[in-house]
């Protein structure tokens, strides 16, 4: 395993890490999740993802209770998690979803690590950026976070460059806590925006990377050629969203353009794919999930591949699939 800096802080993180969106209470039990996070970190995976929203708090439950059991030393890992969306997507009260104002932030932190068992969380995200409230409130809440050790550094998920820069700024002119990574989407079909909106972000201000999605939600293994199969991503109705993109007619004539590509370096499909996530220098981490443990360790196997990747190889990547890029 690969370990990288988080943009320009101290912090290490292994270039592959494991996510639980979708998979933890869904599809993944606190037994499973035990068995795949051991496996993980004995490939030397030290970093865990996961989001308030995600199975309505219970992955979060999930996860701690794993972590538990598990009873690593608390500097052997880092865990995530993000604030936005809430926890009761029904619900009527307007503080509690779909914003980043101060007194949704500083409870929803108080309700994570509780649901973790933890003292703090070492990274937390603002999912999505909030148009209603000031960025000055925002940024000021998840620096009082830091300050309070609840959690230790801070971030944003799919924010706008223009926004990232945004927050940076207050930050610094206050001598706030910066926000020091993003979490975006990243595969070979979008790509844009780690690769042309957020590139005076690094150097300018060090924004590290821990991107999600390497597989395209399942597109980028091949799987959803003949359609969607039973038990997959697809199927599941709360994911109903994505099976047009899934079954994108041209995307997937792209990813068997992929295959001999993969079979070359002596890899898969899905190995490829993330491999080639993790050859992006500026990606501090990729961001993996899995429903088994058969699964995940094919995953982590795609390591084996990230040098094998030329750039001889990369322009031949790069034919198959850059014109279906957004």
């Amino acid at each position: 395993m690969q370990y990288r800096r988080l943009g320009r802080c101290g912090l290490r993180v292994s270039a592959l890490s494991l996510g639980s969106w979708v998979t933890y209470h869904n599809q993944v039990g606190t037994a499973d999740a035990v068995e795949m996070m051991a496996a993980a970190y004995d490939a030397g995976v030290n970093f865990f993802d996961n989001a308030e929203v995600y199975a309505g708090g219970r992955s979060e439950e999930g996860m701690g209770q794993a972590l538990k059991t598990l009873a690593w030393p608390r500097l052997n890992y880092v865990v995530s998690t993000k604030f936005f969306w809430g926890l009761d997507r029904a619900g009527d009260a307007v503080n509690r979803k779909d914003t980043l104002n101060r007194k949704y932030l500083m409870q929803a932190i108080d309700g994570s690590l509780a649901r973790f068992g933890l003292e703090h969380v070492d990274l937390i995200y603002c999912h999505r950026a909030d148009p209603h409230t000031p960025v000055e409130e925002t940024v000021r809440a998840m620096s009082d976070i830091i300050t309070q050790g609840k959690a230790l550094y801070w971030g944003t998920s799919e924010w706008s460059a223009a926004d990232i820069r945004a927050a940076w700024d207050v930050a610094d002119r206050h001598g706030w806590h910066r926000p020091v990574v993003e979490q975006p989407q990243y595969h070979l079909f979008h790509r844009k925006r780690v690769e042309q909106e957020y590139t005076r972000l690094y150097e300018d201000i060090g924004l590290g990377l821990t991107t999600w999605s390497p597989l395209a939600s399942g597109l980028l293994t091949g799987k959803y050629r003949a359609g969607v199969p039973d038990g997959s991503r697809g199927s599941l109705e709360s994911m109903a969203f994505l099976r047009d993109g899934l079954t994108d007619a041209a995307k997937n004539a792209a990813v068997a353009r992929l295959e001999p590509i993969a079979a070359e370096l002596g890899g898969t499909l899905a190995q490829l794919a993330i491999a080639w996530a993790a050859k992006n220098p500026r990606v501090s981490s990729v961001i993996t999930g899995a429903s088994k443990l058969a699964q995940l360790q094919a995953n982590l196997g795609a390591m084996a591949l990230v040098d094998k990747l030329t750039p001889e190889v990369l322009a031949r990547i790069d034919a198959a699939t850059l014109a279906l890029a957004e």
